[in-house]
């Protein structure tokens, strides 16, 4: 029971990396895109989504600390 919080927390962390990826992914292929609008909406979108999967992992790795250095 104890171990699945942190089993639960890890596999945050890696959906928060894997969204980070495609974030990075998405930023990349913007460049790439012809129409300035579509770059436009696709430049912000992506460092949306790099913002947010960043501020997940950062903060599930300091709850994780956190509770680490509480036992």
């Amino acid at each position: 029971m104890k171990y699945t919080w942190w089993i639960f927390q890890i596999v945050l962390i890696l959906v928060s990396l894997f969204f980070f990826v495609f974030g990075l992914d998405l930023l990349m292929a913007s460049y790439g895109l012809e129409d300035p609008f579509s770059f436009i909406m696709t430049f912000f979108a992506a460092s949306f989504i790099l913002l947010i999967s960043t501020t997940l992992a950062v903060t599930f790795f300091i709850k994780m600390i956190r509770v680490f250095k509480r036992i």
